[in-house]
């Protein structure tokens, strides 16, 4: 993981996404030297993110399929733990609101529409005051 930290080595993990580069290919799209190029290649194919073969006299870089799939299945892991985390945390804001609503809907209903200075209140009220008056 710690080798996609530098950003030359995740520019040419980038590049080889695209399909399988020699050395000097690499070296003309990023802007370090060829032997950069081959100690950043060294790194990831260390972290196993890379594997070579050669073809010829050249040697080819490409993604490791089975280096991806760890790569992948770390990220998977990082975002179920924080999709988890944000989960209960909203879960818990929903629960605590609904408490809230309850003990005002609750203190509500122990006083009187009057009191309260509720629309329905307010509404019962004139509609008393205007049968009082027929």
């Amino acid at each position: 993981m710690d080798a996609l930290g530098d950003g030359t080595r995740m520019a040419i993990f980038q590049k080889l996404a695209h399909g399988p580069m020699a050395v000097h290919e690499l070296a003309a799209v990023v802007p370090v030297s060829r032997p950069a190029v081959s100690q950043h290649l060294r790194v990831l194919k260390d972290a196993g993110l890379i594997r070579d073969s050669k073809e010829g006299t050249r040697r080819m870089y490409q993604l490791d399929p089975a280096g991806i799939a760890r790569l992948r299945a770390h990220f998977d892991q990082v975002w179920d733990k924080a999709l988890g985390a944000f989960q209960n945390v909203t879960e818990e804001a929903a629960e605590k609101a609904a408490s809230r609503r309850s003990e005002i809907g609750n203190q509500r209903g122990t006083q009187t529409g009057s009191q309260t200075g509720t629309k329905t209140g307010e509404k019962n009220d004139r509609t008393r005051r205007k049968r009082r008056r027929s």
